[in-house]
């Protein structure tokens, strides 16, 4: 039996290897359909002849019902809302009005004759997304989710019209998504300066084919995407002719905080200290996917070296599956005692295998990408809300990747800039589990009445918790909800 002296001098053992966590499949077979769907019922009846019984003659009696359910679609329908704007008039005054006309001599005259506005009125009609503008609301948003959702591009949603009696030109829907990004443009400038608020920003870029106006042209542009924390849950797009350095510095002249991102040398400009301050304004958080793709890569030709790095990450990523429920104090604390001594282990065993290999092969490419990266790609131990890699910003581009092969190409500087605009509230909408057609409808139709000072209560996030607030509380804090958009000022 140990005693207590031998078990004090005892070496800490390590922690047991994890086991695999299964794979959560989903359910088979036939699900209950959801309770917020239309129901139509449709009772299935024997006329009084079918329900004469054969053996006495008498009618059969009702005893019951037995209820299914079957699924089926109406296709998507255009509408078309007729808006009758009633004028009124006082004919009292109205008819003493033209009496004093015709009394009065021609030219000149004391007589004065009553202001037409004090006697005819009309009612105020609804300020529209477009002013005097064909498409409404519900269009405009059905639109915007189309191409930005479904990756559907305009000739096809041309053909989509088309098919419903209605011939819009793909021009005519080009340039209403311009319109809609210009109106959308003072919120999405405020949801940029609440991502801009984040302790910490996930950033990646993918590339873009834009067609030059002059001479038609394709040119590479790019599509830029930044993400913010928890705390400021949006996603932001801009968009650049060009991969120059100039493009994250401008977006990010007013961020300070942590900046997760590839190793691409145009960030480099933002982690330079400030010469005021001695200190970086911006503290680089690199990928360590990245790092971890090239030790997959290299594989082939070193497979023995390949499969340790590849080990060493195992773990790594192992225990930030773990702490995924964890608070950021508790993941913090984690990480400075099982994860750093982990990383110190594969930091050695760099430096080792380094002179020990040729440094073009992908083995040395990799060692060096690690190496060179090793501070930055080691960061995300120093807090507990920082990531491991940076896969969430580059799952975030996936949208631009697919939406490109259907659109293919934006046809200006200011389609990128639109694309971007409307790319970073639909992709806002999915990530907070927002429906995103129900939210531009009501966006688009509450914005043009809408002051400055109460944009706040149209963020995505704020407008869902709107939706779910009874009226009362929607009207204690001012905030419009479903069916209510004359509430905003």
């Amino acid at each position: 039996m140990a005693t207590g002296q031998d078990t004090a001098e005892e070496a800490p053992t390590q922690p047991a290897a994890p086991s695999k966590p299964q794979r959560q499949c989903r359910p088979h077979g036939r699900r209950r359909l959801p309770e917020n769907l239309p129901r139509e019922p449709r009772h299935h009846e024997l006329s009084e002849a079918e329900r004469l019984c054969p053996n006495c003659g008498k009618v059969r009696i009702d005893i019951g019902t037995d209820r299914s359910e079957q699924l089926d679609y109406r296709p998507a329908s255009l509408i078309v809302i007729e808006h009758f704007v009633h004028k009124y008039t006082c004919p009292c005054c109205n008819k003493r009005q033209a009496h004093s006309r015709e009394q009065s001599p021609p030219g000149p005259s004391s007589c004065q004759l009553l202001d037409s506005s004090e006697v005819e009125i009309a009612a105020p009609k609804p300020a529209m997304p477009i002013a005097k503008g064909l498409p409404g609301p519900g269009l405009l948003a059905h639109l915007i989710v189309s191409k930005c959702v479904d990756h559907l591009p305009l000739h096809r949603m041309e053909r989509v019209y088309q098919r419903q009696g209605l011939f819009l030109h793909r021009s005519t829907l080009c340039d209403w998504m311009s319109a809609c990004a210009q109106l959308l443009r003072p919120l999405y400038d405020l949801m940029v300066s609440v991502v801009m608020q984040s302790r910490a920003l996930h950033t990646d870029d993918t590339t873009v084919k834009m067609q030059e106006l002059v001479t038609h042209h394709l040119s590479t542009a790019r599509m830029w995407v930044y993400l913010g924390d928890a705390d400021h849950p949006y996603n932001v797009f801009d968009f650049t002719l060009n991969r120059k350095r100039d493009g994250p510095q401008k977006f990010l002249a007013n961020y300070q905080g942590y900046l997760q991102a590839d190793a691409f040398s145009g960030y480099d400009g933002l982690y330079l200290p400030d010469p005021r301050t001695a200190a970086a304004r911006i503290i680089e958080v690199a990928c360590n996917a990245h790092a971890r793709r090239k030790f997959y890569e290299a594989r082939g030709s070193d497979a023995l070296r390949s499969h340790q790095a590849l080990a060493y990450y195992r773990q790594l990523y192992e225990l930030e599956r773990q702490a995924k429920d964890f608070s950021d104090v508790q993941r913090l604390q984690m990480r400075q005692e099982l994860s750093l001594p982990i990383l110190e282990q594969f930091h050695q065993w760099l430096l080792a295998q380094r002179p020990e290999v040729l440094p073009k092969s992908p083995m040395g490419e990799a060692i060096s990408y690690a190496l060179n990266n090793w501070e930055a790609l080691r960061r995300y131990t120093e807090a507990g809300f920082l990531a491991i890699d940076n896969n969430v910003a580059e799952r975030e581009m996936k949208r631009i990747t697919v939406g490109r092969k259907n659109w293919l190409t934006v046809g200006s500087p200011r389609g990128g800039q639109t694309a971007a605009v409307l790319f970073g509230f639909t992709s806002t909408c999915q990530r907070l589990g927002v429906e995103p057609w129900a939210y531009l409808r009501e966006i688009l139709l509450c914005l043009p009445t809408t002051a400055n000072a109460y944009l706040d209560d149209l963020l995505p996030d704020r407008w869902q918790t709107a939706r779910v607030e009874s009226p009362a509380e929607a009207d204690h804090r001012g905030v419009a909800t479903v069916g209510s958009a004359d509430s905003l000022p």
